[in-house]
């Protein structure tokens, strides 16, 4: 049996709790904590979207791949003020699967960018599809984002386990990819 960590990142309220609610095997550990009105000013989002807690730490869930593959998921925290756990939070991790929402794409610029600047994961970004549909293509989507021709883009709904299970295995492969023998540390076997 092999395990991998495996990082959900993105800006905020763009599906990662979600995502890692959606497809644990165990019953997901989070930090999630309420909005508040003290919060506003800090954690402001677009009216119309029914978010009411947020993520203060990171999510954490598990599901095995098929008789040979155990991932460990480490969702982070979206906002600003909590970027720099992200370095602790990848440490060890084999990829990441940043996720995008076209709705606020200027959410996903730090994400992309700390991947791309500041840390040797390998990434995908994944557009969550929030109501189900791709509302603009991916070649656009890459172009907006400024995505190297190398890092995979692709679509899933944080809410389908099935489709977050086709986003973390592209996540998988893209990895080995990029380093077809990770180090001991990266894929432990057990």
């Amino acid at each position: 049996m092999t395990s991998a960590k495996i990082v959900i990142a993105g800006g905020f309220g763009v599906g990662k709790t979600t995502c890692v609610q959606s497809i644990s095997e165990i019953p997901p550990i989070n930090t999630e904590a309420w909005m508040t009105a003290a919060s506003e000013t800090v954690d402001r989002l677009d009216p119309g979207i029914d978010k009411t807690t947020t993520t203060v730490a990171m999510d954490f869930g598990r599901r095995t791949i098929g008789t040979d593959l155990v991932l460990y998921l480490f969702g982070t925290p979206g906002q600003p003020r909590f970027w720099p756990m992200w370095d602790d939070l990848c440490r060890g991790a084999v990829g990441a699967l940043v996720l995008a929402d076209t709705r606020q794409l200027a959410a996903s610029f730090p994400a992309v960018n700390y991947f791309e600047q500041d840390s040797d994961v390998p990434f995908v970004v994944c557009v969550n599809l929030f109501d189900g549909v791709l509302h603009h293509p991916l070649e656009e989507v890459r172009e907006a984002l400024a995505l190297a021709a190398g890092v995979p883009l692709i679509a899933c709904d944080a809410r389908d386990p099935q489709s977050v299970a086709r986003a973390l295995l592209a996540v998988v492969e893209h990895a080995m990819a990029r380093n077809p023998r990770p180090t001991a540390g990266a894929l432990a076997a057990h």
